[in-house]
């Protein structure tokens, strides 16, 4: 359900940047969704399908840039993208890492008109 929250700012920030130009219309939103952002595609663009009618950008699509999940190991800093729960690293089994990608969820640019 934090989606419906994720969406109602991703087009708030669409429509205050379209409004600080003087853009009439926004036509494309483009996000950046980390794998590990908790956000789920589907959801948002369900939200943002509902949320946009009856504003400048009742007509927009939205766009969605994936980024996999990547960590480092805090011991042998080697990086990887993990595979299963645990989390071990593949270097050296280390299950102390860090989150170094993946966490991502923007607004990457707006298309207006």
């Amino acid at each position: 359900m934090h989606e419906l929250s994720i969406t109602q700012n991703i087009l708030e920030i669409a429509l205050d940047k379209a409004k600080e130009i003087s853009a009439s219309k926004v036509t494309r939103v483009n996000v950046v969704v980390g794998e590990l952002s908790g956000a789920v595609g589907d959801s948002v663009q369900f939200y943002f399908d509902f949320l946009r009618k009856d504003t400048p950008a009742g007509d927009a699509t939205i766009g969605f840039t994936p980024v996999p999940a990547r960590l480092r190991c805090r011991h042998c800093h080697q990086e990887f993208r993990p595979e299963d729960i645990p989390w071990l690293c593949p270097a050296c089994d280390s299950v102390s890492v860090e989150v170094i990608g993946g966490q991502e969820l923007y607004v990457e640019s707006i298309e207006v008109a």
